[in-house]
């Protein structure tokens, strides 16, 4: 009774939660941070980032002024190095509700030709300065044709007439709300409808206190002069007003002279609850069109799916049902006189060209198809929101290697189906399936890295962090792999319904070559994900927030569905032309997605990435586009063959054959 009890009691909180996954929730742990007035705010700054090149570098490669107390590293997990953030302390020191204006932070040496070559590089790059409080990016506004456009960050600096002038001058607005002690926020809703529930308990003191909703910033470039700024110390405040004028340059940038950078920040309370407090960033424009292009693709797709399946089955009952009604003379002269999916039923399940390979493949496969339906489900429940920094590439590591256990029993099961319940070779199975596709990865990877060292990007891993890698492949990966293997190898094999004659039956000669046919059925998957595919790229290649997970997860559930009826058609219409060699068919049947994913990443590259720049940023786009499409082919491949595997085995046990 009490497990009953236990079991009502999940399946409420799963149905709660998939009620409230339209709007999000944040993960216990992010909670909102009471400041006193007066409390210091800690500052923090990221990577430089830029569109132009996608090679982040760190905020003090560039001569910014430094911190009193030194530079220090924050806490950072294993997914924000691999993204290449770098999150370092700064030099701005803020005061809750206190504002503060024309304060004075530094002034650097002058500048050497190293330092002022490499500033006009970075601004040239279009390179952006990244601060964070609180855990919230400084948001930048800006007007263009009327319309108001929200960007992350704020530019190094600017070119005009052939001369660069840097924004040392920055002015910070932080909205606050106040903070009820005695009431927390609701962790389930991000909408502006969140609810409050009460805490209880202990009402605590008193003291008003705020909370941090938004941080926005303007950056200027002002001229200080440089009579006044000599005998001024950190954080003083500058003798005469700084005018902040975002429309015009004043401090130009030049070799041998130093640089003076100032803010000045503004406190203003919002009526913006806690939760609610991404929605500036979530909101980029273009929303809308996201939002409906997400769903006329659902529609269409469904509507071509459905129509695939319904033909399907009623091609497939009709022929087994008009199969079946025959008598045993019938159905023989039946297989002398007709051709079809029924005369290869001695050849169907002989074992396919590279036997090994094929296993190996649909054990990766199911490994990081798992992977991403589970990741996908926990971001789409809100466990990997933007605020939790680098939790969505730390979950999907661990996802992967726990999922190595399903990795390893899936294709050494396969490899003993196929030799009819023989087990031998079984481990070599397991190491192989346990490193073809890391191997792959790891080699793809070290490749940019080495790439990205030269540059002395942030992007590149840390050695100790490869140390660190390996020894998650080799010391959690591979032994649940060879775990799964070990299970597999244990467990009954599928036995064929139908024997293999000693001599293969001759495919008889094609209209079309079967290959054209592969390569084309993959066009049908392509176009469930290819809207989406574009938020995505632009997610990762142009900076841009990506959020909507719960319609990510049901375009997965889609692709997956798609995959496994275009490899069911194709598979079909190769049994019924006689050709008995459907294996690798099946899986490149609704593998061939990656070739035209592949094809849209040249096309992304070659006009929405127009102003990437240098042949580095080029091989580190492609390279990465090549990392995962191979992930989609493993995934889409697999599903497009356990799914005609299931059809083949479900069609031949159907009938009764001699």
């Amino acid at each position: 009774m009490e497990s009953l009890h236990n079991l009502k009691v999940w399946v409420l909180l799963i149905f709660m939660a998939f009620f409230q996954s339209g709007q999000g929730f944040y993960l216990p742990g992010s909670y909102p941070h009471k400041y006193e007035v007066g409390d210091e705010l800690n500052v923090k700054v990221n990577s430089l980032t830029s569109i132009d090149t996608e090679i982040p570098f760190s905020y003090y490669s560039l001569p910014f002024c430094k911190p009193k107390d030194g530079i220090k590293d924050s806490a950072e997990n294993l997914g924000e190095l691999l993204m290449g953030d770098r999150i370092e302390n700064s030099p701005y020191r803020f005061k809750m509700h206190t504002n503060e204006t024309d304060v004075f932070l530094c002034q650097t040496k002058p500048l050497s030709g190293e330092e002022f070559n490499l500033l006009k590089k970075r601004i040239d790059e279009m390179y952006q300065v990244n601060v964070i409080l609180d855990n919230l990016p400084a948001i930048r506004y800006a007007k263009k044709d009327g319309f108001t456009l929200r960007f992350t960050g704020h530019p190094v600096g600017a070119k005009v007439q052939e001369k660069y002038y840097i924004f040392n001058h920055l002015r910070f607005t932080v909205l606050v709300n106040k903070f009820q002690e005695t009431d927390v926020a609701r962790v389930m809703g991000t909408g502006d409808s969140a609810e409050m529930i009460p805490a209880g308990g202990n009402k605590g003191s008193d003291t008003p206190g705020y909370m941090v909703v938004g941080f926005e910033v303007v950056p200027c470039s002002f001229q200080h002069k440089a009579d006044v700024v000599k005998n001024l110390k950190i954080y003083d405040k500058y003798p005469s007003p700084v005018t902040c004028d975002p429309t015009s340059v004043a401090m130009a940038i030049n070799e041998n002279e130093p640089l003076t950078f100032s803010y000045e920040v503004t406190f203003e309370e919002r009526d913006i609850k806690w939760p609610s407090r991404w929605d500036a960033y979530l909101k980029m424009e273009g929303a809308k069109v996201h939002w409906f292009s997400i769903l006329n693709s659902l529609m269409v797709i469904t509507f071509l799916a459905g129509i695939v399946l319904v033909i399907f089955l009623r091609t497939v009952r009709r022929d087994l049902t008009r199969y079946e009604e025959l008598d045993k003379e019938a159905q023989a002269q039946m297989n002398e006189e007709l051709s079809g999916w029924k005369l290869v039923a001695a050849d169907v399940f002989r074992a396919p060209t590279n036997p090994s390979l094929l296993c190996v493949m649909v054990g990766d496969g199911v490994q990081i198809l798992g992977m991403a339906v589970v990741t996908i489900l926990f971001a789409a429940l809100g466990f990997m929101s933007p605020a939790s920094r680098g939790t969505l590439i730390t979950g999907m590591l661990f996802f992967y290697m726990i999922l190595g256990i399903a990795a390893g029993y899936v294709a050494v099961r396969l490899w003993r189906t196929i030799f009819v319940g023989d087990h031998k070779g079984w481990v070599s199975i397991s190491w192989k399936v346990a490193c073809f596709f890391p191997g792959i990865s790891f080699l793809i990877l070290t490749t940019l890295n080495f790439l990205l060292w030269g540059s002395h990007s942030t992007g590149a891993i840390p050695f100790s962090l490869f140390v660190i890698l390996i020894l998650l492949w080799f010391c959690i990966s591979v032994p649940l792999t060879l775990v799964g293997g070990y299970y597999g190898a244990k467990a009954p094999h599928i036995e064929y319904p139908v024997r293999t004659n000693q001599i293969p039956r001759e495919i008889p000669p094609q209209k079309y070559p079967s290959w054209l046919l592969v390569l084309g059925a993959g066009t049908l998957p392509f176009g469930t994900l290819f809207i989406e595919l574009f938020f995505i790229m632009s997610s990762i290649w142009m900076g841009r927030v990506y959020y909507v997970f719960g319609f990510l997860f049901v375009v997965l559930i889609l692709l997956v569905v798609v995959c496994a009826e275009v490899s069911l058609v194709l598979t079909y219409m190769n049994l019924c032309v006689e050709d008995w060699k459907w294996w690798w068919k099946s899986f490149f049947a609704s593998g061939s997605v990656a070739i035209y994913i592949f094809l849209y990443s040249i096309n992304y590259l070659i006009f929405d990435l127009k102003s990437l720049s240098g042949p580095v940023s080029a091989t580190l786009y492609l390279g990465y586009s090549l990392f995962m499409v191979l992930a989609i082919m493993l995934a889409t491949g697999t599903v497009g063959f356990l799914s005609s595997f299931w059809f083949v085995h479900y069609l031949f046990s159907s009938v009764k054959l001699d």
